[in-house]
């Protein structure tokens, strides 16, 4: 099945979680709103000066040297008294404009002159009307939608809520995902690394993945080479997540028996893809005790390249559904190779490739669906089409890593 194929089939059936939470602006991050977000005032909430300087009226600076008295001095969070005519205000940025003002001078283009009390100012400039001056409500209106449901919070919109007001933000619940490994040869990080096995690379990349994504992990560690096991584990994974995730055991080896395993719990509706690496894919459900709901299941290659590189393209948008995420496709940007590729596959390709310093891209030079260090050196992916050869100067689509995370 092609990816797009596969992809629509995941989110046709995956629908959103129901339940949401309540939580503070400031543990936000990351989060998807279950609810819109709407301005509790104007942002500004009055015209302020954006320059510290010196407010006045514009019609009072006829010309360039014009001398003011200054009749009053406002810092920020302070309500200044109506300003009178023929008169300046000492004022900084985000302090409050005086009524009967209308604009600011900068004051690297005025001179203070010492006399009574606060002095006078010199105004090297004629100013225009409005200038410097943030008018209220020219960021948010009040009532305004800020943030729509299904936004994913990032910094930026965190701050952007406390802006407005908001304290507590609606969220979807997070997702429950279960996760655990196959495979007699895997040990993990600390332990002998006898002859014939090798450390469990998965566990941590798709723990960081999901985690990453916003979701709770249960890790159920690593499950034997064996069909009694495997059902086991996928029976214990089924209650009280809405998720199960593997890595390895997905082909159609002696060893592996996801396939069997998750056939007898529940059912599978896709298994292989045409993309290189990560052609074997499984996705299902795993029936809960009691049989009358289920968790989700997606049975990911054991090789570490196909198991990041499926997770990214396809576990990333199903995880972004169960929270209600409006936005599930990555930006893709059109970007020179500075490589070549000259065997092309029949698959749909995802090339490890790094943004260099003359706007192009380099390869990897092994591209190895076992070569893990391809992922972390690279920072995106070449979505190349199948049977489509790549020489350097031609234009490729590239995602970037950031963009799926």
């Amino acid at each position: 099945m092609s990816l797009d194929d596969a992809l629509a089939q995941l989110l046709e059936r995956v629908q959103p979680l129901t339940a949401t939470d309540n939580v503070s602006t400031f543990d936000a991050l990351g989060r998807v709103l279950a609810a819109e977000v709407r301005s509790l005032l104007d942002v500004p909430p009055a015209d302020n000066t954006s320059m510290d300087g010196y407010a006045m009226r514009a019609a009072d600076v006829p010309a360039e040297g014009t001398v003011l008295p200054v009749a009053q001095r406002i810092p920020a969070g302070v309500v200044g008294e109506p300003l009178q005519p023929g008169t300046a205000a000492r004022i900084f940025t985000g302090a409050q404009i005086p009524a009967w003002a209308d604009a600011v001078v900068m004051q690297e283009q005025c001179v203070a002159q010492p006399g009574e009390g606060l002095g006078a100012v010199r105004i090297d400039t004629v100013p225009a009307a409005g200038q410097w001056i943030r008018r209220r409500g020219e960021d948010v209106r009040h009532d305004s939608v800020v943030l729509a449901a299904g936004t994913r919070l990032t910094p930026a919109a965190l701050g952007l809520a406390a802006s407005v007001g908001a304290a507590t933000l609606a969220v979807a619940r997070r997702p429950r995902v279960a996760l655990f490994s196959t495979g007699d040869e895997l040990v993990m990080p600390g332990e002998p690394l006898r002859p014939g096995a090798i450390y469990n690379s998965n566990r941590y990349t798709l723990r960081a993945l999901l985690q990453s994504i916003g979701c709770e992990v249960s890790d159920l560690g690593i499950v034997p080479d064996r069909l009694d096991a495997t059902r086991a584990a996928l029976r214990e994974a089924a209650a009280g997540h809405d998720l199960i995730l593997t890595s390895g055991g997905v082909s159609v080896g002696e060893e592996d028996h996801i396939r069997p395993a998750v056939e007898a719990e529940g059912r599978l509706t896709l298994w292989q893809m045409a993309i290189k690496p990560g052609k074997p894919l499984a996705f299902g459900e795993v029936r809960r005790p009691g049989g009358s709901s289920h968790a989700w299941f997606m049975g990911l290659p054991g090789n570490p390249v196909s198991s990041w590189v499926t997770f990214l393209l396809l576990v990333r948008p199903v995880l972004l559904r169960l929270q209600g995420a409006a936005e599930l496709a990555p930006r893709a940007y059109v970007l020179r190779a500075d490589f070549d590729w000259p065997r092309a596959d029949k698959r749909r390709e995802f090339l490890r490739v790094r943004l260099n310093e003359r706007g192009g891209l380099d390869l990897f030079a092994n591209q190895s669906s076992g070569v893990l260090t391809s992922a972390h050196w690279g920072d995106g992916l070449v979505d190349n089409p199948g049977g489509q050869t790549i020489r350097a100067g031609d234009l490729v689509r590239y995602l970037p890593v950031r963009e799926l995370l």
